[in-house]
């Protein structure tokens, strides 16, 4: 893959079709904390009430054309010093490299635009090894193994927790 084809950009509305291209599969919303998006109409609304309010949104593109997401939210008060990030892609463009490439895009941007940053969060299913393969190419650590942690489709669910610090270098 020509890494100058990937980008990342805000969304727009225009990209609804693109983004229910890709957020109609089960394949790809399995990990993922929202279901399956099956209309335009759908995938219109979540872009507009929910990704471009988001703190931190933005669109994997290819060739400026929405294949997927990073996102990251920022804690708040005291604890505003640490973030989430979560990302997904569809899945004709899994194992091509892309959501790597993204995320190290990404990072350098997130700790800029939230100065008070220094730690960045990832909560990984344990069986889910393609995220966690991603986590590491970027230089994320693996830090621990929460049992019974995360809710997700209403399955209480084992996960890693692996972080990002802004003093540590990507990969």
């Amino acid at each position: 893959m020509d890494n100058s084809r990937i980008s990342l950009r805000p969304f727009k509305i225009s990209d609804a079709n693109d983004l229910m291209k890709w957020a109609k599969d089960d394949n790809v919303t399995y990990y993922l904390r929202w279901n399956t998006i099956t209309s335009i109409e759908a995938a219109s609304n979540y872009i507009q009430q929910v990704v471009i309010p988001h703190p931190w949104s933005r669109s994997i593109c290819l060739d400026d054309r929405s294949i997927g997401y990073v996102s990251v939210r920022p804690e708040s008060g005291n604890e505003n010093h640490r973030a989430h990030i979560a990302y997904a892609i569809g899945y004709d463009y899994w194992g091509q490299g892309i959501v790597t490439k993204a995320l190290k895009m990404a990072i350098p941007i997130v700790f800029k635009d939230f100065p008070n940053l220094v730690r960045v969060e990832a909560l990984v299913e344990h069986e889910n090894r393609g995220s966690q393969k991603v986590l590491e190419k970027v230089g994320f650590k693996k830090e621990g193994f929460l049992r019974k942690y995360g809710c997700n489709k209403g399955e209480i669910r084992d996960m890693f927790i692996y972080s990002f610090l802004s003093t540590d270098q990507i990969m």
